[in-house]
């Protein structure tokens, strides 16, 4: 039984964006998706179901972190039988290979956050997207002619993180540091379920530069229609 998504049987599509803002996902719902209606309020987190292009989608937002990200998705993935997941959120850039405000589509995701240590201890899993997904979204991104790269990001456990610990990751050829994309693959693999992430260059922790809070919640479409065409592509 889930206990953070209050929604009937049937009521969840098969394919869902993930928006760790729960306001992200109203505007989504509200100007991409035909015939929504809100299946959940728990907490604030909303979640929709319309159609796009004739096929069902969900949206339903996660929090920001792993931990929050990982209740619903588990929920998402255990009760609901949703089949493919795609996180839309935003990241700080850490290399001159990104600009502010491009679009990133996630082939994996490092992290140092202690749910990948409870799962396999001492060793070490190299959380991966789709790569159905990731091919699609590439060619798609491409015919949109939006700024994008294909790459991995850090998911962090530190959002104000004082040992700078981006620049080792930068290093490392890593494009950018967010806070969820890495329990989203983890949970993917183990459930045998397809998901990825796409995300916006919200600020850019090198080169400098930031956007409000009102474009991180409204403006960032790019990602919105690269993921909901994505869905439609690889139904």
């Amino acid at each position: 039984m889930s206990t953070h998504i209050n929604a009937p049987e049937g009521a969840i599509a098969p394919a869902v964006l993930l928006p760790g803002d729960p306001l992200r996902a109203k505007f989504i719902a509200e100007n991409f998706l035909e015939n929504a209606k809100c299946y959940n309020e728990v907490r604030g987190m909303y979640g929709f179901t319309g159609t796009y292009k004739g096929v069902p989608v969900s949206v339903q937002g996660t929090g920001m972190g792993q931990p929050s990200l990982s209740i619903y998705v588990t929920e998402l993935f255990k009760f609901y039988n949703v089949q493919t997941a795609i996180r839309v959120g935003t990241c700080g850039g850490v290399t001159d290979k990104v600009q502010l405000r491009d679009t990133i589509i996630v082939n994996s995701a490092c992290s140092d956050s202690c749910l990948l240590n409870q799962r396999f201890g001492n060793l070490h899993y190299a959380p991966t997207s789709s790569f159905e997904l990731v091919r699609a979204a590439d060619r798609i991104a491409s015919e949109m002619g939006i700024r994008y790269a294909v790459g991995s990001v850090t998911s962090s456990d530190f959002f104000y993180d004082k040992n700078e610990n981006w620049k080792k990751w930068a290093e490392y050829g890593v494009l950018g540091i967010e806070m969820e994309s890495a329990e989203l693959l983890t949970l993917a693999a183990e459930y045998k379920r397809r998901a990825m992430a796409i995300m916006t260059v919200s600020d850019h922790i090198l080169l400098g530069g930031a956007t409000t809070a009102e474009e991180r919640q409204t403006t960032f479409t790019n990602m919105m229609k690269l993921a909901l065409e994505t869905i439609v592509a690889t139904k």
